[in-house]
């Protein structure tokens, strides 16, 4: 059983990224509170966890190394724990930020891929691939 770890976000880094990317960040507040699940806490951690999530989403590495976790399976309980059902939606494990991003694509019917479906696009191993390095 993998034991819950609080991130550790590198606000300094972010700081910048979070004032001209404001929309970004609400985007993605609104995606994750829209499937929180009321049944895992109060309204005001649900809605921590998610600007945790928004805000460490803008920065440059994986996701769960941008919010200081230590490994994609701790960022994996996190989202599984209090938005599970958009985890639910990662059928095929894209790694989070790239899953979070396309979710927000979907919603705006903007389809930026290469290809109309994951399975017939030549980037797999951007989206899917090991995560043990700090490249996207």
């Amino acid at each position: 059983m993998l034991v819950p770890v609080e991130p550790h976000l590198d606000w300094a880094a972010l700081e910048g990224r979070m004032s001209s990317r404001k929309d970004e960040v609400d985007d993605l507040m609104t995606l994750l509170m829209e499937h929180a699940d009321p049944s895992t806490g109060p309204e005001a951690e649900r809605h921590h966890i998610a600007w945790l999530i928004a805000c460490a989403s803008l920065g440059d590495a994986h996701l769960w190394q941008d919010m200081g976790l230590p490994s994609r399976d701790a960022l994996s309980w996190l989202i599984r724990r209090w938005f599970p059902a958009l985890a639910a939606c990662n059928v095929d494990d894209m790694k989070w930020k790239k899953f979070l991003y396309r979710q927000l694509c979907v919603k705006e019917e903007i389809l930026i891929c290469k290809s109309p479906t994951c399975a017939d696009c030549s980037d797999q191993t951007l989206c899917f691939g090991d995560e043990d390095t700090a490249e996207q």
